[in-house]
């Protein structure tokens, strides 16, 4: 057996292993009917912590306040700030009696900590189900609240929503964004549809305070500076407790990095998290990983080389249509469907970044939320 042939079929199992990914998990969100829930109006407690983010506070918890919901408080976690954030929270409690503000000085202990952060604000929230979000994020309808919430139920006690980027014309760094977000909402959602939940994002999450309290908080990784959102729901989530929102009115939108440093900044403390989760996702993610490398790479060997280029390409092109499929109708779901004509660049551009960010990892740990 020559070199390519050990290439050519590495690519038929490769091949396979895509195909699997996308028909058997990913197609649990492509083809999924949104299931619109009752209003339940229970009371909520929205939990936002923020870090030198006077201005995000002045331009978008406007659009949380005037949520069409009954019964809902709001607490701003003002994290040890440096700019004028708790000011501009007090102006807003003096005119809103909905709001509680929690003002988190830096300890040695927990220096910079966003978990001890968010701890002092759950303990100081009054109702027993949290929905939490980012400074710098908005609703996309007054709606929010209600089709979170409305999720809830005896059994269900973590809902999982979609925390989207808003869109900026003509920037290719705004698609990158946006593509990994939807190829990480259409991994988290379809995983926990087959029960094997692993993750959810602190844009738009909502579970209860017994399920914080029941799990000791945030207490089994509170040495890692990230991870309070994925981490976390890493940890409590089961087939049972968890659930998805998927309506558009329950989605929020945020602002997106506007240089391409920040965003790698922001992906190497996302990325250094994965490493915690548990034996099972892990091996899933790497694979998943591992396999969309591999298809690209074996891709270009083998048909820059012609080595059985028919069964090659026909095999490329099989398992282009299927991504496009799925993730066409994922992103219908989504709002994201502009992306559909630019998948295969995103990807191979997202592969690389991600290689990339994994080795500079391993160089250097990235010890900060902010």
């Amino acid at each position: 057996m020559t070199v390519l042939d050990f290439f050519f079929y590495a690519f038929i199992v490769v091949v396979i292993i895509q195909v699997i990914f996308y028909l058997i998990f990913f197609r649990k969100v492509a083809f999924l009917k949104p299931n619109n829930q009752n209003e339940k109006n229970i009371p909520v407690s929205i939990i936002i912590c923020a870090k030198n983010e006077a201005e995000n506070l002045k331009t978008f918890l406007p659009s949380i306040i005037s949520q069409y919901y009954k019964n809902f408080e709001i607490v701003l976690i003002n994290d040890a700030s440096k700019d004028n954030t708790l000011e501009v929270m007090e102006n807003f409690s003096d005119k809103h009696q909905n709001i509680k503000i929690v003002d988190v000085k830096n300890i040695e202990a927990f220096w910079g900590n966003k978990k001890y952060a968010l701890t002092l604000g759950i303990k100081a929230s009054k109702y027993n189900h949290l929905l939490f979000t980012d400074a710098d994020c908005k609703p996309v309808s007054n709606k929010w609240i209600s089709e979170m919430t409305s999720h809830f139920n005896d059994k269900k006690s973590i809902v999982l929503g979609y925390g989207a980027y808003s869109k900026v014309k003509n920037s290719l760094l705004n698609k990158l964004i946006r593509f990994e977000t939807l190829f990480t909402a259409i991994q988290y959602f379809s995983f926990s549809k087959i029960g094997m939940p692993y993750m959810g994002v602190g844009r738009n999450l909502a579970y209860t305070k017994k399920e914080f309290f029941d799990a000791n908080g945030f207490i089994n990784h509170i040495q890692v500076r990230s991870g309070d959102d994925d981490l976390f729901i890493n940890q409590i989530a089961n087939a049972k407790n968890t659930t998805i929102s998927i309506t558009k009115d329950s989605f929020t939108e945020s602002v997106p990095k506007k240089s391409f440093k920040s965003w790698v900044k922001q992906k190497r403390r996302h990325i250094s998290t994965a490493k915690h989760y548990k034996k099972k996702h892990k091996f899933l993610l790497a694979l998943l990983y591992s396999s969309n490398l591999l298809f690209w790479v074996l891709s270009v060997v083998l048909l820059i080389s012609t080595h059985n280029w028919i069964y090659v390409l026909s095999l490329f092109i099989f398992r282009l249509s299927i991504q496009f499929i799925i993730i066409g109708f994922s992103s219908k779901k989504l709002n994201e469907t502009d992306l559909l004509i630019w998948i295969p660049f995103l990807e191979i551009f997202l592969i690389l970044a991600q290689l990339t960010i994994f080795i500079n990892n391993l160089i250097s740990k990235p010890n900060f939320w902010k």
